[in-house]
């Protein structure tokens, strides 16, 4: 399941885009414009700027700026630096350790299809799909 951190850390991204020049852009005013409590976007834009997604700018001036042109970000890569895996079930997650019945295991191919169709689907929806 996508969360709400997932599903901000998109508003973040679209707002950023939406409203992108040379100038860094303050969480305030995205925070003020999505209706999002800016403390809850502190810890979201985290992920984003430790994802190399946004850069981000202290002080005076200060603020957030995407990184590449938003055709260059797929939403996988924003649900990705946000939520970690989005695979369906433990067993097909990237970092999964081998199951000792996957041998015997009838559902497995099932899952790793719908985990292929999730992540495929996700990497061709770009940023630029939904400004």
């Amino acid at each position: 399941m996508i969360t709400t951190k997932g599903r901000y850390a998109l508003r973040i991204m679209i707002d950023l885009a939406q409203h992108e020049t040379d100038a860094y852009i303050p969480l305030k005013d995205i925070a003020a414009r999505q209706g999002i409590s800016k403390k809850y976007l502190e810890v979201i834009v985290k992920d984003l700027v430790k994802g190399g997604l946004v850069s981000a700018a202290s002080g005076k001036g200060g603020g957030y700026k995407l990184n590449r042109a938003p055709s260059q970000y797929s939403v996988g890569d924003i649900l990705t630096a946000t939520e970690g895996s989005l695979a369906i079930v433990a067993c097909v997650a990237a970092d999964a350790e081998e199951c000792p019945r996957a041998e015997s295991c009838h559902t497995l191919p099932m899952w790793r299809e719908f985990d292929t169709m999730v992540h495929d689907f996700f990497e061709r929806k770009k940023l630029t799909d939904l400004l």
